[in-house]
């Protein structure tokens, strides 16, 4: 008899964990979503629309708390729960009713970055690796013991959707490799060590003002972390607002020396110059929305 599962899902992680529990035969009685926010840009998959191509029961709870919902799984007697980037922590009687045990897939190498926005806290502290865990639910936030994981490199120019992109194959490979072993009983369960990780809140758009005078790669890191699709890192000058869309680290450049911090045009050229004297070199900047040329920057901000 094939293993049932009631499936906590939204965003790409959670699209292709699903297609993974029905390409393994489990038996998904339900899917749990959100409704997508129509001021929210929709960048990724829809786990409801996978759902209904299946023909799988869908519900969209405004809160996982309620009553009708705990009463709904119960009826349907799961083996296991599983959250894949649902966006609300489940309640401790909730993931009781899972009899096999119940699981969430994080995005980074736990226990570093629990907690929100996993993927762009670790561009913005400039690691080099994250990846994809499976592991236990408990009443805190990522702290369940650990079933299985993936590590993704992440390359020095990678912006966040990038290295998202990446977590998800990572998160896809990480629940095709372990599931037989999660239906068998046979899945390892590994400390997770909570004192030597690292927990982080959620962003917000405000998040991603440039402080120029931090370092380049500072400055570059924040870009990267919140790039398109992301709301953007952003600087003030002359009442305008300036998103940067895309950018490099510049390197040493003559013309750049003694300029002050902040944007500049340079040779009608975009460059960012930061607390250390370097500079990062900007490709797309975008003004109420749209690309703005060097030449246009220069007229509003000089």
């Amino acid at each position: 008899m094939n293993s049932r599962a009631v499936v906590f899902a939204y965003h790409n992680v959670g699209l292709r964990c699903l297609r993974v529990l029905l390409a393994r035969g489990v038996d998904v009685a339900l899917v749990v979503t959100h409704e997508d926010n129509p001021n929210e840009n929709i960048w990724f998959g829809s786990v409801a629309q996978a759902a209904a191509e299946h023909g799988i029961p869908i519900v969209t709870p405004e809160d996982p708390r309620d009553p009708a919902l705990f009463r709904r799984i119960e009826a349907i007697g799961p083996d296991f729960i599983f959250s894949f980037y649902y966006r609300h922590m489940l309640p401790p009687a909730l993931l009781a009713l899972a009899r096999r045990g119940a699981f969430n897939m994080h995005g980074s190498l736990l226990p570093h970055y629990r907690g929100r926005v996993p993927v762009n806290w670790a561009v913005l502290h400039g690691e080099t690796e994250t990846g994809a865990t499976l592991h236990e639910m408990a009443a805190k936030p990522d702290a369940g013991a650990i079933v299985a994981q993936t590590a993704v490199p992440i390359l020095p120019d990678d912006t966040a959707a990038e290295v998202f992109d990446k977590v998800t194959v990572a998160a896809e490979q990480t629940l095709w490799r372990v599931l037989p072993d999660l239906i068998a009983g046979t899945a390892p369960r590994l400390e997770n060590d909570l004192a030597a990780g690292s927990y982080f809140g959620g962003r917000k758009p405000e998040d991603g003002r440039i402080d120029w005078s931090l370092s380049a790669q500072r400055v570059y890191n924040l870009i990267r972390a919140v790039a398109p699709p992301y709301p953007g890192a952003f600087c003030d000058a002359a009442n305008h607002r300036f998103i940067i869309a895309q950018a490099r680290l510049a390197p040493d450049m003559p013309a750049l020396q003694g300029l002050p911090l902040g944007l500049q045009v340079v040779d009608n050229a975009l460059f960012g110059v930061c607390g250390d004297h370097r500079a990062v070199a900007i490709h797309e900047l975008l003004h109420n929305g749209a690309p703005i040329a060097p030449a246009e920057v220069s007229r509003l901000i000089y």
